[in-house]
């Protein structure tokens, strides 16, 4: 009895038990079911996306152009590889679309992803081992280019797939690229500008990326009614520069030559539209590629971020106060040489002690600092220079619409201070701000605020969102000073005595400038023939300026006997000299020579050898694009102005692959956009190889790659210049 007793005891209590559980597991299931929630997780919520796919659709960054619309900077299609190595999801297929074969997928795979074949057998065994759907190669299979691409997708072999994902792609490397900036992927994956144009209009080049949504089975495969949602995408604006892409082209050309002859430490140099404040070019040395980041010298745009001491183009804004204030006479005499007042310690001289008793017109193309020294103490005093400095905002930034802006200083706190200022030497200036002073020269007294962003566009409606209006920031001179500050200037290039004679004219054009010889400075001024930075500031047309250019070139490596406006003036004839003809500007010289512009006429449907007889007429160069009787597109449209000597490429109705060896970057991009081919392109220079051959025949798309290579050293034949070697910084 007792035995039953406490059986019947255990047996309530483990139904006790049982009811307990029961219920408490069927009180759970019920607040389940009621609910939907574990923990505070939505059971449908979590199914659903458990069973979704869930893709981001990218918005497609805005594209920056130059003001005709050339592309500068532009979303490129990259492509990541991964591999499916799950065998289910070639269940019931005649054909795998797993990798079915490891070792035979490594092999070929390795050598097109620079990889070791024992590397790419360890991504796809561990992945198998780990019951893994899809494995991916890390960097060496990510941003591969459609080439790679191709190539792989060749060896058709199962399981191997590819994601398409958008990379920041610069066609033309180098070109302006400080100006343009550079924009890569953060740690989020979303293309964010550094530097640049791309990091101070980040907000508006910036898209909105989509999403799409759908319901998929454990293959990854959708669903027959997948539940799917689509969210658009919308790209971000696109934006155009002031900057020419042709003036640009000169520009950038001439500057890499000059590094290729002289090898200097610096170069910065700029274009502006004096009566827009449009900076039509702009560049600097050392640059870099935005496309190649290895070994990048210089991040910044040293024309607005780098202040300098201006040596003596700061002469033409000490002669335009002493004008205005009604000081300055021409014709009135002084001793030069050396110059000294009680007040300084060391007399103030001139880098040739010889001139003797001359007039102040004479000083000024001498580039004499006794005769600016003198304007600013004896004739217009201290505190009314100051005035006039401030009046042309060297005491400012220019407001520029570039990013890290600096502006120069002006020391003036000791009276050996404010005369060495008059000359450009101990206060700095940043080259912008030097140009934005000089607008007022060429431009009637009006000196207007530089600026590069011209408008910003929807990039789907083309409507503008934001467009920039030229802005007068100040009127330090009238009229009647800017034109006799001209007349002066010019002067300095005419005159036999002026420090710009035979070195800075052009042959088509007059010219009013300025040289510049500024002593480096590191804890004290540097000596030796190289240590200079070599500048000038010249205005074209003189009568009516339609351009301004401000060059600068630091420690270049000159021959003995060199003078150190030989790579400063390279640059300036060039760009000035193209750049005009370019513009159309009516030449103000009466001795003319056979340099000129030609209004490109209508060539499409035209005859091959007729448009090519009558443009090689013209003394253009022309490239015929295959063997076709009639020309389908041409690298010049109809009515555009074309310089002689112009490189033109046409387009036959069959196109076949040129030798493009000797070509340069800008022609290579033209024949590229001309012909849709996918372009690729390594080094700096001219063409020294492609991968299509000569004669191959070329469609949409076609891909090619194409090596570059500086061209060889070349002499320079040597110019006639003046006595006037700018040898110290009282040049």
């Amino acid at each position: 009895m007792k035995k039953n007793k406490t059986t019947s005891t255990m047996a309530n209590l483990f139904i006790l038990i049982f009811v307990v559980i029961f219920l408490t597991l069927s009180g759970r299931f019920l607040y389940i079911q009621a609910t939907g929630e574990i923990q505070g997780i939505d059971l449908q919520e979590w199914a659903d996306d458990r069973r979704t796919n869930n893709y981001a659709i990218e918005a497609n960054r805005g594209t920056i152009y130059d003001r005709n619309g050339m592309d500068l900077a532009q979303d490129r299609a990259t492509y990541s590889l991964y591999a499916i190595v799950d065998e289910a999801y070639s269940t019931n297929l005649d054909n795998p679309k797993h990798v079915d074969n490891v070792d035979k997928t490594a092999e070929a795979l390795a050598p097109l992803l620079d990889m070791e074949v024992a590397e790419v057998k360890s991504v796809l065994q561990t992945g198998i081992e780990n019951d893994k759907f899809q494995v991916e190669f890390g960097a060496n299979g990510s941003q591969l280019s459609q080439e790679v691409k191709l190539d792989i997708e060749a060896l058709d072999l199962p399981g191997i797939n590819f994601d398409e994902e958008a990379k920041r792609y610069y066609p033309n490397g180098t070109f302006a690229s400080q100006i343009i900036g550079l924009a890569q992927k953060n740690d989020d994956s979303i293309i964010t500008g550094i530097t640049g144009i791309e990091a101070q209009l980040d907000d508006y080049l910036q898209g909105t990326n989509g999403s799409i949504s759908y319901k998929r089975d454990k293959y990854n495969t959708k669903l027959l009614d997948p539940d799917e949602i689509i969210q658009e995408e919308e790209d971000g604006d696109n934006v155009y520069l002031t900057i020419d892409q042709k003036i640009q082209t000169f520009l950038e050309d001439a500057m890499s030559q000059v590094v290729e002859d002289y090898n200097p430490a610096r170069i910065t140099a700029t274009v502006i539209d004096p009566k827009t404040g449009e900076i039509l070019a702009m560049s600097n040395r050392p640059s870099y590629n935005p496309n190649d980041l290895e070994n990048v010298e210089n991040w910044y745009n040293d024309v607005v971020s780098t202040p300098i001491e201006p040596g003596s183009t700061m002469k033409a804004f000490t002669l335009a106060a002493a004008i205005e204030e009604g000081v300055y006479n021409g014709d009135e005499l002084y001793e030069s040489g050396s110059y000294k007042i009680d007040e300084i310690e060391k007399p103030i001289t001139d880098y040739n002690q010889s001139w003797g008793l001359i007039p102040f017109d004479e000083g000024i193309r001498r580039s004499s600092n006794v005769a600016v020294s003198k304007l600013v103490w004896e004739k217009m005093g201290t505190e009314t220079f100051l005035e006039y400095l401030n009046a042309f905002h060297f005491d400012q930034n220019t407001g520029i619409d570039l990013p890290r802006e600096q502006a120069g200083t002006i020391l003036y706190n000791y009276t050996i201070e404010k005369l060495t200022t008059a000359y450009g030497q101990g206060s700095t200036v940043t080259p912008i701000q030097l140009i934005q002073a000089a607008t007022a020269l060429a431009n009637d007294g009006n000196m207007m605020k530089p600026y590069v962003i011209s408008k910003i566009t929807d990039s789907e409606t083309g409507q503008i969102v934001e467009e920039t209006e030229s802005e007068v920031v100040g009127n330090p001179i009238s009229e009647e000073t800017a034109n006799q500050v001209l007349d002066i200037l010019e002067t300095v290039v005419t005159e036999e005595d002026g420090t710009a004679h035979n070195i800075y004219n052009l042959s088509d054009y007059s010219v009013a400038g300025k040289t510049g010889t500024a002593q480096l400075s590191q804890g004290g001024y540097l000596t030796g023939a190289n240590n200079y930075i070599f500048s000038f500031l010249g205005m074209a047309p003189k009568e009516d300026p339609e351009l301004i250019m401000y060059i600068t070139v630091q420690q270049p490596e000159l021959e003995v006997g060199e003078a150190g406006s030989a790579p400063v003036s390279y640059i300036f004839k060039n760009v000035m000299e193209n750049s005009l003809h370019y513009l159309n500007i009516q030449p103000d010289k009466e001795e003319q020579e056979t340099v000129a512009t030609y209004t490109f006429p209508e060539v499409i449907g035209e005859s091959v050898d007729e448009v090519k007889a009558n443009l090689e007429e013209n003394d253009l160069k022309v490239t015929m694009i295959g063997n076709g009787e009639s020309v389908t597109a041409s690298s010049v449209t109809s009515g555009e102005k074309v310089v002689s000597g112009e490189h033109i490429l046409l387009v036959t109705d069959n196109p076949t692959m040129p030798n493009i060896t000797g070509w340069s970057l800008r022609n290579v991009i033209e024949l590229g956009e001309l012909v849709d081919l996918d372009l690729e392109y390594i080094g700096s220079g001219y063409a020294t190889s492609q991968s299509v051959k000569t004669g191959s025949d070329i469609g949409e798309n076609t891909y090619m790659m194409v090596e570059f290579s500086p061209p060889e050293n070349t002499e320079e034949e040597s110019e006639d210049e003046s006595e006037e070697e700018t040898t110290s910084e009282n040049d």
